[in-house]
């Protein structure tokens, strides 16, 4: 979403439209559990003059169901819950029996329809991507198949293929997602692409994981939860790094999901630096979605072991 940029189709969108996101001045967290729950893992999409937004409800014993949530174009931040939450619930004895979270909405433009890429998982790993679609009710979701679309069996993604997000560019779906690996230890970011004909028949990057990190210390121990945004010269992605301790955000881009140009700002959101604020120990799930001329990052924030959604807005796209 968000492909119109407000810039000529000849130029990139510069870094530092990226670099200067402040939280909203009111209304952070817009959305919140009481601990020890969590609201997290949310994504937006626009819909003429609403936002609505899925994301999941995480219990103590982490199982997870898919929310849903709107908000008015002209205030982001004013979110009303759907009534019918939760939307979706695990299923009964697939992949994805305990937990369906991580819901990235699209519309393909081959058959009219929204698409959910989602993270599905048992009580054990390995988290796997599923795919839900819906007619444009957002409390009404169906599994595409029982099976994942994105298998965690590959020496890169044993240990998870999960956190999808998407971008449509021509007959192409672009999908990264974070690949855990026994190996290496370390979380990276994966690509995969699929069909708008048939957004399940998914295929693997042979080059993956197609990017590790910047080759920084704020990053160097993980990257994890990459969220796509396609501009008019490159495809953007925002994503979590760690350097073992913090998980800040960062920002690349790629024309080819093989080169990786880091933003000299890098990283470009950080938790919040008031050891009271509900983001203060971490900061995740970077979606950038455009409103209105404005860019707008969806994220999660942690404080404890809780993680929240927050609104951010770029000061540069004012």
């Amino acid at each position: 979403m968000g492909e119109s940029t407000g810039h000529a189709t000849s130029d990139a969108i510069p870094f530092e439209v990226f670099a200067g996101f402040e939280r909203i001045e009111k209304g952070n967290p817009i959305i919140a559990c009481e601990p020890p729950e969590w609201a997290a893992a949310t994504h937006a999409i626009v819909v003429d003059d609403t936002v609505h937004y899925l994301w999941s409800k995480r219990r103590e014993d982490n199982h997870w169901t898919l929310m849903h949530s709107t908000a008015p174009v002209s205030d982001p931040s004013a979110v009303e819950h759907d009534s019918r939450n939760p939307v979706l619930l695990p299923s009964e004895d697939g992949f994805d029996d305990w937990a369906v979270e991580y819901p990235f909405p699209f519309l393909n433009p081959a058959d009219g329809r929204f698409y959910v890429y989602y993270l599905g998982k048992r009580q054990k790993p390995p988290k796997q991507t599923g795919l839900l679609v819906g007619d444009g009710d957002f409390g009404e979701w169906t599994r595409v198949q029982d099976t994942p679309v994105i298998p965690a069996d590959a020496e890169y993604d044993r240990d998870g293929s999960s956190h999808p997000t998407a971008a449509v560019d021509g007959e192409t779906i672009h999908i990264i997602y974070t690949g855990g690996a026994v190996m290496s230890g370390n979380l990276t970011l994966c690509h995969a692409t699929a069909p708008t004909s048939d957004p399940a028949a998914v295929t693997r990057n042979p080059h993956n994981p197609v990017f590790t990190g910047t080759g920084e210390a704020w990053d160097s121990r993980g990257v994890r939860e990459t969220e796509l945004f396609r501009g008019p010269e490159y495809f953007h992605i925002f994503y979590g790094g760690s350097d073992g301790d913090v998980w800040r955000i960062g920002h690349v881009r790629t024309r080819d999901f093989r080169t990786f140009e880091p933003n000299p700002h890098n990283p470009i959101f950080t938790p919040s630096p008031d050891p009271h604020a509900w983001d203060c120990d971490g900061i995740l799930t970077p979606q950038v979605i455009r409103i209105g001329g404005i860019y707008y990052m969806v994220y999660a924030g942690m404080r404890g072991n809780e993680w929240q959604t927050g609104l951010a807005v770029a000061g540069a796209s004012r």
